[in-house]
């Protein structure tokens, strides 16, 4: 029985081989947590098991304890100061590249020591009052720091740290069960049989195959559980590669997380960080794309002009969820896409590669998630079908259930539920004509409905005339 979780654990020599053997032996006979199992065999303890599993990166209080060179820091540094005029001062240097204030306060006496900076001002004995200025030394080489990257931002991680963190922060740990998928997907009409799938499907942690005609929730589905997964991460806003700068974080991707209680700096020049302020704390990301994907954009992206990286987009998808929407209406051809995501889902692991031609092997950790309505036998052949661990058809609804849809977006906009002209949708615009059970269908009626009164300035009814006005605006005879 393969487990990635205990197999991680062993190999990073938590446990021993025959110690998961046994656990996962009791595992099969009570059926709970492997957590709980190894807890209670005494093989490693609850506090153990989530401190490996939700690593807070350490506060690096030297310059060697950022895993950066200081010849590195040092120019990042001089490139900051240099666009502020070439003035600063230790805290705005150590907000400017997310460094607690004692690695600026150790560069700074090091850069002082080589003539790059000297004090310009000082207002008392605290190092903090400091005002620093960049010598003629200093100004030259920034200037030939930013020739080299315009990068000036929150210090990069070393790429040995973000793999290690890839893999304690691994989306399969996610523990979620029945309850969890209920009470996700509460809003939505979804069936037994739909449910009984998603659950397994998800707990996974791995590849989704989604096909089934268009507007039956398979898009709406899989953000809402991705979206829902519990729990938090890690993210760093840059990485070092070889001397190279890739941009991760993204705003518009990486949701963060505040810590339960602020802290109050007051004299504290560290300001009593509860982690590496390189990194964010998020919810776990849920990156969707659609017909707009092309190959190069699952490619680093160089900027020739700012020399330095922006990632991927499955990389910033990163412990989370990959969407891939409308699978086969890309501008390139399905099996080129599908041939890129190959070995990724086979070995769990990403090759990418700078523009100097290095590439460099990453951890591979998200659900990914491919959504068509096209033929999936018209996508993808048998060998790829047979890489992707859960394939779920989502079919048409039941007249039952898309009664309760209509219901529910009537109640969400506000308009009484009436059964009669709701029989007398099903029956003139699906029953008589063959149209199959849509569950968009209710909500884009509806809409009309809600468009319509507003023009007039009436208040909206869901009636049998409103339902024939709404319906010659939807449907198109084909």
């Amino acid at each position: 029985m393969s487990n990635p979780i205990g197999e991680l654990l062993v190999r990073e020599g938590l446990i021993s081989s025959a110690q998961l053997a046994q656990a996962l032996a009791g595992q099969r006979q009570d059926n709970s947590r492997l957590e709980d199992v190894l807890a209670s065999l005494g093989f490693l303890t609850a506090d153990q098991f989530h401190q490996f599993f939700q690593p807070v990166p350490q506060v690096p209080l030297k310059v060697a304890d950022t895993g950066l060179s200081e010849a590195f820091l040092t120019d990042l540094l001089l490139k900051a100061a240099y666009l502020e005029a070439g003035t600063f001062s230790l805290q705005q240097i150590s907000d400017t590249l997310s460094l607690p204030f004692s690695v600026v306060d150790e560069l700074a006496e090091l850069m002082k020591a080589d003539q790059l900076v000297a004090i310009r001002s000082a207002t008392g004995y605290s190092r903090a009052s400091h005002v620093f200025e960049l010598t003629q030394r200093g100004r030259e080489r920034a200037e030939a720091a930013l020739s080299m990257s315009g990068y000036v931002g929150a210090a990069p991680v070393p790429l040995r740290d973000y793999c290690r963190a890839l893999v304690r922060q691994c989306v399969r740990q996610v523990e979620v069960d029945d309850e969890w998928i209920r009470q996700s997907l509460k809003h939505m009409v979804i069936g037994e049989r739909m449910l009984g799938q998603l659950g397994p499907a998800f707990a996974s942690g791995r590849s989704i195959f989604f096909y089934g005609p268009p507007g039956t929730g398979k898009t709406s589905i899989t953000e809402i559980l991705g979206r829902a997964l519990p729990g938090h991460i890690y993210i760093p806003q840059a990485l070092e590669v070889s001397g190279q700068i890739i941009r991760l974080f993204d705003p518009a991707i990486h949701f963060r997380v505040e810590d339960e209680s602020p802290e109050d700096p007051g004299l504290d020049l560290n300001r009593s960080v509860k982690h590496d302020p390189r990194w964010k704390k998020c919810r776990r990301p849920v990156v969707m794309v659609g017909g707009e994907l092309t190959l190069d954009m699952l490619d680093l992206r160089y900027d020739a002009s700012s020399r330095f990286y922006e990632a991927p987009i499955q990389m910033k998808a990163g412990n989370g969820v990959f969407i891939l929407d409308d699978f086969g209406r890309q501008q390139v051809e399905p099996r080129q896409l599908l041939n890129r995501w190959i070995i990724p889902l086979e070995r769990g692991t990403d090759f990418p590669t700078l523009h100097t031609g290095l590439k460099f092997e990453i951890p591979f950790d998200q659900i990914t998630v491919f959504c068509t309505n096209l033929r999936p036998g018209d996508l993808v052949d048998e060998a790829f079908l047979r890489r992707i661990r859960h394939k779920i058809q989502v079919q048409y609804q039941t007249e039952d259930e898309f009664r309760e849809i209509l219901r529910r977006v009537c109640d969400v906009q506000g308009i009484a539920y009436d059964t009669e002209a709701a029989e007398y949708l099903l029956d003139n615009y699906y029953r008589k004509t063959g149209r199959p059970l849509t569950g968009s269908h209710p909500r884009d009626l509806v809409e009309h409905i809600v468009d319509r009164a507003r023009f007039l300035r009436r208040l909206p009814e869901l009636t049998p005339e409103t339902v024939d006005l709404a319906a010659a605006s939807y449907f198109v005879e084909m």
